[in-house]
């Protein structure tokens, strides 16, 4: 199952989340329950690998920057 496959039903996020799913029962009775299930954990922690990723990338770029900034100093 793709995420190309899903029909997009709601772009705005449900208030006080920042990711958000709306599964009908057409999803429900289409689908198999478990790779529904299956997509949306696996949706879920490319997400957060992908956060994780980008988290690291500004903490070696912020010193990266931070250092050369420093050696002025020196």
């Amino acid at each position: 199952m793709r995420a190309e496959a899903f029909q997009v039903l709601r772009r705005k996020p449900v208030e006080g989340y920042d990711i958000s799913f709306l599964i009908t029962n057409y999803h429900c009775e289409d689908m198999q329950k478990q790779k529904l299930i299956d997509f949306i954990v696996q949706f879920m922690e490319d997400i957060d690998k992908e956060i994780s990723e980008l988290k690291l990338s500004v903490n070696t770029r912020g010193r990266l920057v931070a250092t050369e900034f420093l050696k002025q100093f020196i």
